[in-house]
C-alpha cells in the first residue's frame, strides 16, 4: 500500500516483534517520525538498526505508574497503534487471578492510560488524529483455553467505539483491526505445535488461510490514513472469511 505519513508522528507498541515491528518499518518506509514502544529492550535495539531515527522507548505497559514516566512527557503525536497484548491460555475454570488481571492491565488498560495521553494532546495542539487498536476476531468468537484473551478483545471492541465517540468531535477517528491467526513468527510456532488444530481451523476459513502480517499492517495503514477519513468506530476483519462461516 503506498501511503505517505510524511511530517507525521507515530506512536506504535508492542513494537518489538510481529505486527507492531512490522508497522513500525511501514511507517517509517512511508515518512513518519516513529516512536516505537515495547518492553524488550534488545528488539528495541535490533528496530533501531533497521530503522534509524526511530525513538525507542522500553516499558511494560501493565505498570501504569511506570507507562506515565515513560511516556507522559512524550510530545505531540498525530497517530496511534494499540498493538500490545499478552496471551496467558488457561482453561476458563483454571484461569487465575494473576493471569486475568495481567492480561486486562497489558491489552485493554495500557489501551486506555496510552490512549488518553495522546488524545488530550491531540487535543491540546487542536489537530486531527488516528487511533488504531489491534484486536482480534476473539472478540467475536471465541477459542478454547483462551476465556482471558478474548475477554480482553470483546472489552476492547467497545472500548475503540466508546472513544470513537466521544473523541469524534474533536476530528480524532477510533478503529479497530481484527485479524485471526496471524503468520508472525510466533504464530507460525503456534500452528506448528498444534498442527492438527491449526489444519482444522484453516479449513473452517472460507479462503482456506491465516492471514500474513502485511495484511494486517496494511489495513492499520488505511485506517490511519486519510483514505479512512469517514470511518471511525469500526473494526476490519482481517479474518479470511471465518465469521462469515
Amino acid at each position: 500500500m503506498k501511503l505517505s505519513f510524511s511530517g507525521l508522528r507515530a506512536l506504535v507498541t508492542g513494537a518489538g516483534k510481529g505486527i507492531g515491528r512490522d508497522t513500525v518499518k511501514a511507517l517509517h518506509a512511508s515518512g513518519a517520525k516513529v516512536v516505537a514502544v515495547t518492553r524488550t529492550n534488545a528488539d528495541l535495539v535490533s528496530l533501531a538498526k533497521e530503522c534509524p531515527g526511530i525513538e525507542p522507548v522500553c516499558v511494560d505497559l501493565g505498570d501504569w505508574e511506570a507507562t506515565e514516566k515513560a511516556l507522559g512527557g512524550i510530545g505531540p503525536v498525530d497517530l496511534l497503534v494499540n498493538n500490545a497484548a499478552i496471551v496467558i491460555a488457561q482453561p476458563f475454570l483454571e484461569a487465575t487471578k494473576e493471569a486475568f488481571d495481567r492480561s486486562f492491565h497489558v491489552n485493554v488498560r495500557s489501551v486506555l492510560q496510552v490512549s488518553q495521553m495522546v488524545a488530550k494532546g491531540m487535543i491540546d495542539r487542536g489537530v486531527a488524529g488516528s487511533i488504531v487498536n489491534v484486536s482480534s476476531i476473539v472478540a467475536y468468537v471465541t477459542f478454547p483455553g483462551l476465556a482471558n484473551y478474548c475477554s480482553t478483545k470483546g472489552a476492547m471492541t467497545m472500548l475503540t467505539k466508546a472513544m470513537a465517540m466521544e473523541l469524534g468531535p474533536h476530528k480524532i477517528r477510533v478503529n479497530s483491526v481484527n485479524p485471526t491467526v496471524v503468520l508472525t513468527d510466533m504464530g507460525k510456532k503456534v500452528t506448528e505445535d498444534a498442527a492438527e488444530f491449526a489444519k482444522k481451523l484453516k479449513e473452517r476459513h472460507p479462503l482456506r488461510k491465516f492471514a500474513e502480517v502485511e495484511d494486517v499492517v496494511n489495513s492499520i495503514l488505511f485506517l490511519l490514513s486519510d483514505s479512512s477519513a469517514s470511518t471511525s468506530g469500526s473494526g476490519i476483519l482481517v479474518d479470511a472469511g471465518y465469521l462469515a462461516s
